[in-house]
């Protein structure tokens, strides 16, 4: 009920705003016609002006508004322009000869009395100038009317598109969540298999990890720090679960930390070399990371060992659901502001990236 009473609330104030909007429109035409021939000097020209701009404003009223509401919808914006002039040319002609019949009429014999007599009540060049004159009064309102429109029809589309933005990266992060936890929750498991006492500092160290994930994540920006503080508790349970079996090394320049980025940007490609860099038959593993800056621009290079005898197979690294999330993600949040490049080398398979970080 409170809705539905704030919905009326909301469409009354709107149309009385409206209303305002169209009052006003109509005292600036009354002044503007009534006052320009003052300015231009003209002496004693106000009450004869203003009763030739009023006794017209009715037929310019029925033009304006049957131009706002009923033509252009019905025809303008149908694309029905055939149809349309058919239909306001004779119009315009019928309404410029019913001013010109009440100017002629009532205020003529008053002021122009001479021009009367020597032309009548109906001069044809003065209906033609009074038709075109109206409806370049209606044309200015209708053209207001449609910038209206059109500002606020890019305004929705413009509010759509980022609730569609913020909906897919929702939807991304969604998918980034489980997949993370998956993996985590393995090597948790893994530790309690063995009875390692390792397990408490896993558990706190994930725990921090889902405290980060769950409330810090929610803006759209975050600062790197805050990102590089889980990358290094994730590589931290990593390196529990593997041991000195896996060397990993993590470079930060301390400038990166000043950045923000969009959360949960960095980490699948963390987890994808720490899938990728132990998988196989490897004889040294090991994963590179580095995080510089220069300028707005970061600097982001993961490199792991892998497998040699799958060299070729490079869509087994790029197929994964945490990689091709970073993509779309890089794609919504820094579109034509980043560059990923895969490198296969062979022993080795890297992913360099550079983010514009500079607000546009």
């Amino acid at each position: 009920m409170f809705y539905m009473n704030s919905f009326i609330l909301n469409s009354k104030r709107k149309r009385v705003h409206r209303m305002l909007w169209h009052i006003l429109f109509w005292i600036i035409y009354v002044f503007f016609y009534a006052f320009t021939p003052i300015a231009l000097g003209e002496e004693d020209s106000l009450i004869k002006d203003l009763q030739f701009v009023l006794i017209q404003l009715p037929l310019k009223l029925l033009a304006t508004y049957t131009l706002l509401y009923f033509f252009i919808p019905k025809f303008i914006l149908k694309k029905k322009h055939t149809i349309f002039f058919v239909f306001i040319i004779p119009l315009a002609f019928i309404i410029g000869l019913g001013q010109r019949a009440l100017i002629g009429y009532y205020l003529y014999p008053i002021y122009y009395p001479e021009h009367l007599a020597e032309y009548g009540l109906i001069y044809w060049p003065k209906v033609f100038y009074a038709s075109v004159e109206t409806y370049s009064v209606a044309a200015a309102a209708a053209t207001i009317k449609l910038l209206k429109q059109w500002f606020n029809t890019q305004q929705l589309t413009n509010s759509l598109k980022q609730e569609k933005l913020a909906a897919e990266l929702k939807f991304l992060k969604a998918q980034i969540h489980p997949h993370f936890l998956f993996n985590t929750l393995n090597n948790l498991y893994a530790l309690t298999l063995k009875k390692s006492s390792k397990a408490p500092e896993v558990v706190l160290k994930l725990s921090e990890l889902l405290d980060y994930m769950l409330y810090e994540c929610n803006e759209s920006k975050v600062a790197l720090d805050k990102e590089i503080n889980m990358l290094e508790n994730y590589i931290a349970l990593e390196k529990i679960r593997y041991g000195e079996e896996l060397s990993v090394k993590f470079h930060v320049d301390k400038e990166v930390r000043n950045f923000d980025i969009s959360p949960m940007l960095l980490l699948p490609l963390v987890e994808n070399s720490f899938k990728h860099g132990v998988s196989g038959e490897i004889h040294e593993k090991w994963i590179e990371i580095k995080l510089s800056a220069s300028n707005d621009t970061l600097n982001f290079t993961i490199e792991n060992s892998r497998d040699s005898s799958i060299r070729g197979k490079k869509e087994s690294y790029t197929e994964g659901i945490g990689l091709k999330n970073v993509i779309r993600k890089l794609e919504l949040v820094y579109k034509n502001k980043h560059q990923i490049k895969i490198d296969d080398k062979g022993e080795s398979f890297k992913v360099s990236l550079t983010i514009d970080t500079k607000e546009s």
